[in-house]
């Protein structure tokens, strides 16, 4: 089932008994679960009509049979199940063990007064297991998966217009780029500017820059831009005020690597004619970041990727030994990097 759908189906009051909700976007998955304990249960009867389970510590026998059993004092009850063993490929605690065939027997006759809903962390199922081939058949499983860029730029959006508020696009742009995919973060983030912007009020670009922080990986990105654009200088200061920030040079060194190695990979995958949404797919990560990710490998040759890799790790060697000072070390290899350009 899709995301939207499921969102649209509650909406209109079609509520299924059981949900497989699975995926790496987490703000999407506690957002459905929010909004479906705020439909059915209210906020003085939560106590009484919402329970939760682990499959860790939990046996799906001891779920069923509290899924199986009538609501007390209330018409239903909600039964939220964090799973890592039964829908995906999790290793099963030697502690609890799972009769599968319990599940698979409520799966074909829920009960009518609780919905049974399964919360699996992963970014996939494993479509081995009978219970994920039944889950699907009955249409109950909702992949929450990163948002593309585009969708993440309609969100904040959105956001900002539930609240009366008008998002420019110059500032929804620098929003991303200076907090990055994380949607936990983001919706922090515009909580604030809403906030800042007052009733019917507009959120610029001023705003955003005043009042939001440059992540520390989205500065790195800055940072290899920077150096690919042959700007020595603007890396230099960015590395300054990062140093201010009390981020350590080992720590931005190590995400300055999985940044060209990433580039690196995109290059790879590009020749191979992979599309964007499946080089995000193979490297894991969002649709987004693969996107700025291919824009700044572009800049560089492969070779020259290859090499700055090579020159990282024995930088990171030196600096761990002892043998350069980590702080200057850091500043050097920008420096010599940056008057080296993208080659």
């Amino acid at each position: 089932m899709d995301v939207k759908q499921a969102f649209r189906d509650m909406k209109q009051g079609k509520v299924s008994p059981v949900y497989v909700c699975y995926g790496t976007e987490s703000y999407l998955m506690n957002e459905f679960t929010e909004r479906l304990i705020e439909k059915l249960v209210e906020a003085e009867h939560r106590e009484m009509a919402l329970i939760r389970f682990d499959t860790g510590e939990s046996t799906i026998d001891s779920i069923i049979e509290e899924a199986e059993t009538l609501p007390f004092l209330v018409p239903s009850k909600i039964v939220l199940v964090r799973d890592s063993v039964l829908f995906a490929s999790g290793k099963e605690s030697n502690k609890v063990e799972h009769r599968t065939e319990r599940l698979l027997t409520y799966l074909a006759q829920p009960s009518e007064t609780t919905v049974l809903v399964f919360l699996v962390p992963h970014e996939k199922l494993d479509e081995r297991k009978k219970l994920v081939k039944s889950a699907k058949a009955g249409e109950i499983v909702i992949a929450f998966t990163p948002l593309s860029a585009e969708e993440l730029t309609q969100w904040i959006h959105k956001r900002a217009t539930s609240r009366g508020r008008t998002l420019d696009r110059n500032a929804g742009e620098e929003l991303l780029r200076r907090v990055g995919t994380d949607m936990h973060a983001l919706a922090a983030e515009m909580d604030k500017l809403i906030l800042h912007a007052g009733t019917e009020g507009t959120i610029t670009v001023d705003a955003v820059n005043e009042l939001v922080m440059v992540a520390t990986e989205q500065n790195v990105f800055r940072l290899t831009e920077e150096l690919a654009a042959l700007r020595t200088g603007p890396a230099i200061a960015l590395y300054y005020d990062l140093l201010k920030q009390r981020e350590e040079p080992i720590k931005l060194m190590a995400l300055m690597v999985r940044q060209f190695r990433n580039m690196l990979h995109v290059k790879e995958l590009g020749s191979q004619g992979y599309s964007p949404q499946q080089m995000a797919g193979q490297l894991g990560l969002h649709p987004y970041a693969v996107k700025i990710t291919a824009e700044q490998a572009r800049k560089f040759s492969t070779e020259r990727l290859a090499t700055l890799l090579s020159e990282l790790a024995e930088l990171d060697y030196a600096m761990k030994t002892g043998r350069v000072d980590k702080t200057l070390g850091l500043e050097l290899f920008l420096l010599k990097t940056g008057s080296a350009g993208a080659g």
